[in-house]
């Protein structure tokens, strides 16, 4: 009882802390969500002031819903992070789950060397990649965006679950398999639900470089039919003039998908951040 009664306020704190970060992350989005709702003028003269009926102005969303082809961007980023990170969360799952679970030879070898590209920058190999992409006919093709963030989403997902599924009870495997449960009915029905933390905290990690990304799309799908909404949104970009209300505009309505999927799994994010981190 006293050692629970010692780590309640820890873990309150934690909560406390982790909270007033998400408000100071949050602080330049509302910066930007109002600023969108502004005159060109006012942007820059009351950037921190709420919009009022001499600074009020719509015109940033009219320009960005009738000049660009906002909502085929907007699908064509959905479709690449929504099928990107549920590939990284079977896939890695299913691997972290091979390394957690079974001994053998080079198992430690083979979990550093899926890690490895954490410390290694996938934009590294970006001309082997463009070259890759070419040869099998992928380029300005969403099959292309959705390989390379696989590709750059496993290793931290494989890392991340490793660790998380050496926490699952080896009695409980063993009890599925005495009832009968094959493997992959032990990995569905009973480890995955106990690391609902981490696929979340994998997930949310994964997702915000994927929906914000601009380099690979710029290079392996800058077509007009599979350009995603960071791509789409530079239209609005010039040398010499930007177009700062359609700008503001168009990423106020790009935050919200992170938006959404952070009110969705932040509950189970916190929990996947602390976890282990209060005995």
């Amino acid at each position: 009882m006293s050692k629970a009664r010692t780590n309640l306020p820890i873990s309150l704190a934690m909560h406390t802390v982790l909270i007033v970060y998400t408000l100071i992350a949050l602080f330049p989005v509302l910066v930007i969500l109002l600023n969108s709702f502004k005159s060109r003028k006012a942007i820059f003269r009351t950037p921190l002031e709420l919009p009022n009926s001499e600074t009020f102005s719509t015109v940033g969303y009219d320009t960005v819903l009738s000049q660009g082809n906002f909502f085929l961007y907007f699908q064509n980023s959905m479709v690449v992070t929504i099928a990107s990170l549920f590939t990284i969360l079977l896939f890695g799952s299913m691997a972290a789950y091979a390394l957690s679970e079974y001994r053998f030879r080079g198992n430690t070898l083979m979990g550093l060397y899926l890690a490895l590209g954490i410390m290694i920058p996938i934009r590294i190999g970006t001309v082997a990649i463009l070259e890759m992409m070419v040869a099998t006919g992928l380029v300005n093709t969403l099959y292309a965006l959705i390989l390379v963030y696989v590709a750059q989403g496993l290793p931290l997902a494989i890392f991340i679950l490793t660790e998380f599924m050496r926490q699952v009870s080896q009695d409980l495997k063993n009890a599925g398999r005495v009832d009968g449960l094959n493997e992959y009915q032990i990995f569905f029905r009973l480890v995955l639900p106990l690391v609902r933390p981490a696929l979340a905290t994998v997930a949310v990690f994964n997702m915000i470089p994927i929906w914000n990304d601009l380099w690979f799309p710029l290079i392996l799908a800058p077509g007009e039919e599979v350009k995603t909404l960071t791509l789409g949104s530079q239209v609005f970009i010039g040398q010499y003039v930007t177009n700062w209300n359609a700008v503001l505009s168009a990423l106020s309505m790009a935050v919200i998908p992170v938006l959404i999927l952070y009110t969705i799994f932040s509950r189970q994010l916190i929990r996947g951040l602390t976890s282990g981190a209060v005995k």
